[in-house]
């Protein structure tokens, strides 16, 4: 399927107006996108740390190569080697997948796109995987980086055994075809974390937690990458990380927006929404709306209604949302803005997004490049 059709397989036009776009869709604001690359931006540039902002979140070409251009990025982030693909197919030569790859036919696809000259590494937590990609390499004549996964407090990927790393080390040193690029340190836990001050200890912890791994090694040439949209300005004072890897703050969500900061001189607003229309006020007190659970994750809580206070979001199903409307103020037809309660799965979920001006005009179509990709 080739030809884009209004209605059918695109929701809108460059130059329509709001109203006309099909609903329900992703849509971007513009000008706050813009402002929240810019503001991360800014931040890296000044704190002298390298931003990889994690395109997981997104899926977008255009979303990526935006940072790229203008939001002081160095390279991306991925979570699977597919998706990472996609934006290699679109000519970004820089990619970390913060993953294990471990299954055979996806080290050698990754093998591979390191011979056509773009380097993409990935991270390792286990000697008999080290020892398949040095092998892998080995017959594709390429060396791959690597990055050893910490175990800092998430329980998921990654190790905090001493005796474990310094083997992953050792081999790593006496193997031709592999190469230690540093560590990957991620605990997505405390990200959201609701309180600040509770935040703020959690990631002190945390951070103790890496040092105390990292004091074993000689880090002179080597690469801390962590953090996220959370808890990033604690991760940049405490002179670990040499690079974060923030991805929800050119988006945001209803989660990361509910957390309180302190002491923030950087703070980020909404720019992703969920465009839906009502398609019934048959009864009394609430309206049904075209958005549900196909067009949104709830799985940080369900969305939230921009700019209208006395509407609520209250349930949905597959195809619908009830919205709790208790002045009886909607209309067939109407529009609303829901704010995601989770942006990264959301967004997996559509296959556009709709970039609005300031205006209120569709400056442009963005595609979720790698919607679907999860290989």
């Amino acid at each position: 399927m080739s030809k884009l059709d209004y209605g059918f397989n695109i929701p809108a036009l460059k130059g329509m107006k709001l109203e006309e776009i099909q609903t329900p869709c992703l849509l971007i604001d513009y000008e706050i996108f813009k402002l929240n690359v810019e503001k991360m931006g800014s931040f890296t540039h000044e704190n002298n740390i390298k931003l990889r902002p994690h395109a997981k979140m997104h899926k977008s070409v255009e979303v990526a190569k935006y940072q790229l251009q203008y939001g002081n990025a160095s390279g991306i982030c991925c979570q699977k080697l597919s998706e990472a693909e996609v934006f290699v197919k679109s000519g970004i030569k820089d990619i970390l997948i913060t993953n294990q790859i471990t299954d055979l036919k996806k080290i050698d696809r990754l093998c591979k796109i390191n011979r056509s000259g773009t380097k993409v590494t990935c991270c390792v937590d286990n000697i008999d995987n080290l020892n398949d990609i040095n092998n892998i390499a080995s017959d594709n004549n390429v060396k791959i980086e690597i990055f050893i996964e910490l175990e800092c407090g998430a329980q998921r990927c990654g190790t905090d055994n001493i005796d474990d790393i310094k083997l992953m080390i050792q081999f790593i040193n006496k193997s031709s075809n592999i190469k230690l690029s540093g560590f990957q340190a991620y605990n997505g836990s405390y990200q959201h974390v609701l309180d600040s001050k509770e935040r703020e200890t959690t990631v002190n912890d945390t951070n103790k937690r890496i040092s105390n791994l990292l004091k074993y090694f000689d880090m002179s040439n080597l690469i801390v990458t962590g953090g996220g949209t959370g808890c990033f300005e604690e991760e940049t004072k405490s002179k670990i990380y040499n690079e974060i890897q923030v991805g929800s703050y050119a988006f945001m969500d209803a989660h990361y927006s509910s957390l309180k900061k302190n002491k923030s001189n950087i703070l980020f607003e909404n720019s992703l929404f969920i465009y839906t229309s009502v398609i019934s006020v048959a009864k009394q007190n609430f309206a049904v709306v075209d958005a549900g659970l196909k067009s949104m994750s709830v799985d940080s809580g369900l969305p939230k209604i921009f700019n209208k206070n006395d509407l609520k979001y209250t349930k949905c199903s597959d195809e619908h949302g009830i919205i709790e409307d208790y002045n009886n103020s909607l209309k067939l037809n109407d529009k609303l803005k829901l704010i995601p309660g989770h942006c990264d799965p959301t967004c997996n979920l559509h296959d556009w997004y709709v970039v609005i001006d300031k205006n209120r005009k569709v400056k442009d179509l963005w595609k979720v490049s790698a919607r679907g990709f999860s290989f």
